[in-house]
């Protein structure tokens, strides 16, 4: 399987060691994988802010990158989501048809189709909060909703138990959205703050050390929250932990 490598923007300017982790972590499991050096936005931003035109060039140019790719991952749901679900500002073609069929955000693609079932180099002596994304809970269903009483699953929590020495903490309201929601956090900036910092604070009660998720955007938001209302707790993707980071 050849699979194409997307680091979505935000995580190339402030997070690299996300974007260098989920290369080395792919590789470690033995697969291919190539990294486009022409790859920007995937569109994401200007479809949620209501400018879905405006995000037709972005999503031309992925197209244009990944679609000679058997399989096109990435270590962010909520990108993963727009190219899945809301990739339409451009005509529909055969290509485009393919890179939205194929694409995965990471979890799914290390759960789903490679059925990773150990991690041997990895070992993370923390207790974390597991953070689940709306993008990823509620549209890509990597984990059990709680609203909707369904039988509890967690793709996530499947791949962090097989690294040893990690512990768990349970926040009260584990589902509850962070409030980061993309432009959300700048056209009603007040009630994000409030919601990140509640969110924060309910890991933080619950004993953890680190909140861990597949989204950095979402950590992005919770960890500005939790340094101004000087909250202690720290924040890692979950590719870094199960590549064998253990701080």
């Amino acid at each position: 399987m050849k699979i194409g490598l997307f680091v979505p923007c935000y995580i190339d300017a402030f997070y690299p060691k996300t974007g260098i982790a989920t290369l080395e972590l792919l590789e470690k499991l033995g697969q291919d994988v190539e990294y486009p050096l022409d790859q920007t936005c995937c569109g994401q931003p200007m479809a949620n802010s209501g400018c879905n035109k405006d995000a037709a060039a972005a999503e031309a140019l992925f197209v244009k990158n990944f679609a000679k790719y058997d399989a096109i991952v990435m270590p962010s749901g909520s990108c993963a989501h727009h190219v899945k679900d809301n990739f339409d500002a451009i005509p529909q073609t055969d290509e485009v048809r393919h890179v939205r069929k194929n694409t995965y955000e990471l979890v799914e693609f290390l759960h789903d189709v490679l059925k990773v079932d150990a991690f041997p180099w990895a070992e993370f002596p923390h207790k974390v909060g597991l953070h689940n994304s709306c993008g990823t809970l509620r549209a890509l269903r990597t984990a059990s909703m709680s609203e909707l009483g369904e039988p509890f699953f967690s793709k996530p929590m499947d791949l962090l138990t097989k690294v040893r020495g990690i512990s768990f903490a349970t926040p009260r309201r584990p589902d509850e959205c962070c409030g980061f929601g993309g432009t959300f956090s700048v056209t009603e900036e007040a009630v994000s703050a409030k919601m990140g910092v509640d969110k924060v604070r309910d890991h933080h009660d619950a004993g953890a050390e680190y909140i861990v998720s597949a989204d950095t955007s979402c950590m992005m938001h919770q960890q500005g929250c939790a340094e101004r209302a000087g909250v202690p707790i720290r924040f890692i993707h979950i590719a870094e932990i199960l590549n064998g980071a253990r701080a």
